[in-house]
């Protein structure tokens, strides 16, 4: 069967979100390299979710939107906590515990984790391209990590802390999708990262201790992460996922390695191994498996 020009447009429009998430995502881990030393892992992410709340905020009051139905709340409030908290929290301090690769290759367990909720969850199936797309990914996001592993010791509390991050974002992301049935991806956004920033409230004394001390360019990119990778990439994703099934968004920010590997390659002049470029091409590769449609015959 083929689709109609809307559903072609639809599917473009969330193609289309689903790339600038990615992007902007993947210019996150830029920033946070910079600012990490500088403030601790909940400083750096109260400060985040303050910032993105603020100005999350401000649409709200300018474009005059409600507050979102009964409906979404307990979507709003689980991902609030899991996603927009703890998996911030927990990511900074693993990061801090484990080299960037380890660091990467655990984290990137998240989207296998959202095909497994949603398939069980939201009964979206187990979609076999869409499972056979993320394991050619996931094998590259491994060759990343490999790749830019410093060859050093893993910490126990690190690896914990990388693997909690990535079942906190996987159930938030789960979570999130019900609450789309209900609010706007904007409300859900914006709600989710106002019930994050309550989380890391604990954070706010270390956060004004280490603001004096810290550099100008720390503080922005603490400001960049919270206008961009965080109010706009998380209301790009709500966008996208409000339009396609959480397994299929998962699978999507498997290109995240690989725009990380080309970010840092132009802004950090840091020209990546064979190895890295490999693997980043395998995510991409699997990126586009994973979002291919099974054609039916009649």
């Amino acid at each position: 069967m083929e689709k109609t020009s809307d559903q072609v447009r639809t599917d473009r429009r969330a193609l289309l979100a689903a790339g600038v998430t990615v992007v902007l995502w993947a210019s996150a881990f830029v920033s946070i390299r910079s600012a990490a030393a500088y403030f601790g892992p909940g400083a750096l992410a109260f400060g985040r979710l303050l910032t993105a709340s603020v100005a999350l905020g401000l649409v709200l009051l300018v474009k005059r939107v409600p507050a979102p139905p009964k409906g979404a709340w307990p979507g709003i409030l689980v991902s609030g906590v899991l996603w927009f908290g703890l998996y911030m929290v927990t990511l900074n301090w693993g990061e801090q515990l484990v080299d960037a690769g380890t660091a990467a290759m655990i984290v990137n367990i998240g989207p296998i984790v959202i095909a497994l909720l949603s398939g069980w969850l939201l009964k979206e199936g187990f979609p076999p391209l869409l499972l056979a797309g993320m394991a050619v990914s996931f094998a590259g996001a491994v060759l990343v990590g490999l790749s830019t592993s410093n060859g050093g010791s893993a910490s126990l509390g690190g690896v914990l802390l990388c693997l909690v991050a990535a079942l906190t974002y996987g159930a938030g992301v789960v979570a999130q999708k019900p609450a789309l049935a209900h609010a706007s991806p904007l409300q859900v956004t914006t709600y989710g990262c106002f019930v994050g920033t309550a989380v890391t409230l604990p954070f706010v004394g270390q956060l004004v201790d280490q603001l004096p001390g810290a550099p100008l360019s720390a503080v922005l990119n603490m400001v960049y992460l919270g206008l961009f990778p965080t109010a706009l990439a998380f209301t790009t994703w709500s966008y996208a996922l409000s339009r396609t099934t959480a397994g299929k968004m998962g699978a999507t920010t498997y290109a995240v390695p690989a725009v990380v590997v080309l970010i840092a390659w132009v802004a950090l002049d840091e020209v990546p191994a064979a190895l890295t470029l490999l693997g980043g091409a395998v995510c991409l590769a699997g990126v586009a498996v994973s979002r291919r449609r099974r054609r039916a015959f009649t």
